[in-house]
């Protein structure tokens, strides 16, 4: 019950929404999440076909499809659902996943098993729509932003933005907060290195100088005629 306790409060934190631990108590991630823990057993097991029974029914239920094989830590918070986690997916503490997110494997036509899907450590935080895609690494306290796709290792406290997703530069205090909600800084749009305002001031000059020079030429040109 004390563990129960902890889970549910842990995901009270994370989202504004509940007004108590009962209204969590009907969330279809908790509920996931509770299945899966059924459905890993039967398959550490051996009881494969059971453990794809319960993930069935779980899908069903929650429209959230946990393969029983994946390793999934303390307090997963999945937010809303329609998420797909696969086989040989390793999930750290205190991950929050929201809605539509892909933990995928890569290259599947090949027959070859072993590790095909992502690990996500802990504190991680998947904005809605990431694509994770291969046998990668998600380093401690990474966010990936709503709709990145991502294949390649996100160093620790990096955000992840963009098609195919690049690393955007987050102030040392934007990362020591303790939780971003959807994993993306909102302040400040997701440029590459530099603040939107930075970059206009930078056009302003540049556009100032190309007046001056087109009007030089001009002025050079209206000298020669009358020369």
């Amino acid at each position: 019950m004390k563990s129960l306790i902890a889970y549910l409060d842990s995901i009270v934190k994370r989202d504004p929404a509940p007004r108590s631990r009962w209204e969590v108590l009907l969330y279809p991630g908790l509920w996931a999440v509770a299945f899966h823990r059924v459905a890993h057993g039967l398959f550490r097991a051996r009881l494969f076909f059971l453990a794809r029974l319960v993930n069935h029914i779980s899908r069903l239920l929650t429209s959230i499809d946990i393969h029983p094989g994946a390793t999934i830590g303390r307090h997963l918070f999945i937010d809303h659902g329609f998420t797909v986690i696969g086989e040989t997916a390793e999930i750290g503490d205190n991950v929050t996943i929201y809605q539509c997110v892909t933990l995928g494997g890569t290259n599947p036509a090949n027959g070859v098993g072993g590790k095909r899907h992502p690990t996500l450590s802990d504190d991680s935080i998947i904005g809605s729509g990431a694509q994770i895609l291969g046998p990668i690494i998600v380093g401690r306290r990474a966010r990936v932003g709503a709709n990145a796709v991502v294949t390649e290792d996100v160093p620790e406290g990096a955000t992840m933005v963009g098609v195919k997703a690049r690393s955007t530069l987050v102030a040392a205090e934007t990362w020591a907060k303790d939780f971003i909600p959807y994993g993306t800084p909102c302040k400040e749009p997701c440029a590459d290195a530099e603040p939107v305002s930075v970059r206009i001031a930078t056009m302003e000059a540049e556009l100032a100088e190309l007046r001056a020079t087109v009007a030089q030429l001009t002025s050079g040109q209206r000298d020669g005629t009358q020369g």
